[in-house]
């Protein structure tokens, strides 16, 4: 943990470096003629593989001479597994080259058998010029099966470059002149370089690498209102049946003045969730836990939401892993949230061992994606990939961690425990516990929680493969607004089939309802993970353990985080649901 001495001047410092990348560049994007336009190499790789990466200059390309230099980015795009290395390739703005040569390169046996096994396993690279990417693949089999040489090495890049007065808009590379891989061979590597003006302005430069026909087909559209109408029905659901009925329920505790009989026949026939009111407020199991994965869940909540917001307004694809960095700059800022709600719930729930649930709270969902994070990074620097995060990035990240997280929720405990930490139970709670009837198997616990997360899956299915898509797929997200709509109808749609399904536990005399309403929300997350599954052997051609290791990995910290948010907006809504009903009773 740092100290109040260090505190203020490691938040500084660990802003300026992770947010500075994110919201600004390096450089003013403008140019004079002649200017020198740099063009950085960045990895190559399997082009079914997104995450198995490597260093530009792992195959033998032309090294330039001398001390290359580099450009560093932030936290994101460190995470993001890119390393820029200046290529040293003469470019100059609005100067054409006819061909020029990058070198030679002499083939040699170790380095045709690299080749040729970058173009069996379809290797691509990736360039960027004035922060534009430009890909091409390394080569291609020859598609004459009688040639004795199959694999081509292509060795022309023709770079065409648009520009708007002094502005870069767009870049683009094609590659030319495949020749054939034969030891002692030399081929000359050549570029060129043709510039064209355009009359397309700076701010509307990305706009080529959106896919405008995916993102916004009409079954994208169809999606958004067959989740729509999936809320009415259920909030109609929750308002017309569960509210009709509590009302009548409500009406026979309100009568005083009936007779004998009545009485009798009400008493009689009295069952279901009025009979538990005495042990429907008993703290839960675990109670440190439950509180600490609800605050996290409601911090994920919040923190969704603003990523979210600031993805709409700050188009945050435009930057290289200015999503990672927005995420971990946000989630640090807050985890206040985190503390202030479970330090509350805690309290409320009669809690003594403050230190476990503040140390737990702040740390639970981030030590849990360390070990994960951990054994992938692990499998990475085994295999030499960009994809391993350095020893430097670490210290980083335990530092906002140390600096700014941890100290937000530890504070944010100890307000809620102050301000809205004093039990206000509607009912009092029985000191002997009122045994549980056994019931049908589907209104068992276990049964409620499984199917509970089939509905929210329903609402977010089709917006969970254009995410998947975007990330294992190469397209570049950008419909925010659609991911904005999707997750409120995840959060209403949650909300009130948690409700139902814990009515349906009560009426069952089961007042065990404070974990099933967090698991029949969470279980979400298990569908979206059965369904990434699907994904992975249906729509994907990934393959090795390097890209399934880091594919399930990464699938694992989407659905715990997916998870936790779910299952604490269930269980929030179940909470104000249960307390709002048992407000209005008699209780003994």
């Amino acid at each position: 943990m740092c100290s109040s001495a260090t505190l203020s001047v490691a938040v500084t410092t660990l802003l300026l470096f992770i947010s500075s990348p994110a919201f600004a560049s390096d450089y003013d994007h403008k140019y004079q003629a002649d200017d020198v336009v740099d063009l950085w190499v960045n990895k190559v790789g399997p082009y079914n593989n997104p995450q198995e990466t490597y260093n530009y200059y792992v195959l033998p390309f032309c090294r330039p001479p001398g001390h290359a230099g580099h450009k560093w980015g932030g936290l994101g795009e460190v995470l993001g597994g890119n390393e820029l290395i200046d290529s040293q390739i003469d470019v100059k703005f609005q100067k054409n080259v006819e061909k020029d040569t990058i070198c030679e390169l002499v083939l040699d046996e170790p380095k045709v058998l690299q080749f040729k096994q970058a173009i069996e396993n379809n290797y691509w690279f990736e360039f960027f010029m004035d922060d534009l990417p430009l890909w091409g693949f390394v080569g291609e089999l020859n598609s004459d099966r009688n040639s004795d040489n199959k694999h081509m090495l292509f060795t022309h890049k023709n770079i065409t470059i648009k520009y708007n007065k002094d502005k870069i808009i767009h870049v683009n590379l094609t590659q030319e002149n495949p020749k054939p891989l034969e030891v002692g061979k030399k081929l000359d590597m050549t570029y060129s370089v043709k510039w064209s003006e355009t009359n397309i302005t700076f701010g509307r430069r990305f706009d080529v690498y959106l896919d405008y026909h995916f993102f916004e087909h009409q079954i994208h559209w169809f999606s958004i209102f067959n989740s729509f109408m999936m809320v009415i029905f259920l909030t109609g659901l929750v308002s017309m049946i569960l509210m009709r009925t509590l009302r009548n329920d409500y009406a026979k505790y309100a009568r005083e003045d009936d007779d004998l009989e009545t009485l009798e026949r009400d008493v009689s026939e009295e069952s279901g969730w009025k009979l538990v009111h005495g042990d429907v407020f008993r703290p839960p199991r675990n109670m440190v836990l439950l509180s600490a994965v609800v605050g996290t869940g409601a911090q994920m909540a919040v923190l969704i939401l603003l990523v979210i917001l600031l993805a709409i307004v700050g188009m945050l694809y435009v930057g290289r892993g200015a999503i990672v960095t927005t995420f971990i700059v946000c989630y640090a800022l807050t985890s206040f949230v985190s503390g202030y709600v479970s330090g509350g719930m805690y309290s409320r729930n009669g809690g003594k061992n403050w230190i476990k649930s503040m140390i737990l709270t702040a740390s639970l969902f981030p030590f849990l994606c360390f070990g994960i994070g951990f054994v992938l990074n692990t499998v990475a620097i085994f295999y030499g990939s960009l994809a391993a995060i350095p020893f430097g990035t670490m210290v980083v990240l335990f530092l906002i961690w140390g600096c700014i997280s941890a100290p937000l929720s530890l504070f944010g405990t100890v307000v809620g425990r102050n301000w809205s930490g004093a039990p206000n139970n509607p009912c009092r709670v029985k000191t002997i516990p009122r045994p549980i009837p056994e019931k049908k198997w589907y209104l068992t616990p276990s049964v409620v929680s499984i199917m509970g997360g089939l509905l929210p899956f329903g609402s977010i299915f089709i917006e969970m493969y254009f995410v998947f898509t975007s990330f294992w797929n190469y397209k570049v997200y950008y419909v925010y607004g659609f991911m904005l709509l999707v997750f409120i109808i995840l959060v209403i749609v949650t909300v009130c089939v948690t409700i139902v399904g814990t009515y349906f536990l009560l009426n069952a005399e089961n007042y065990y309802w404070q974990w099933t309403s967090f698991f029949s929300a969470a279980s979400t997350a298990i569908y979206v993970y059965l369904y990434s599954i699907y994904y992975y052997y249906v729509k994907t051609k990934m393959s090795g353990f390097f890209q399934t290791s880091f594919y399930f990995g990464y699938t694992a910290m989407f659905c715990l985080g997916l998870g936790i948010l779910c299952g604490a907006v269930g269980h929030l809504g179940s909470n104000l649901f249960v307390r709002r009903i048992y407000r209005n009773i008699k209780c003994d």
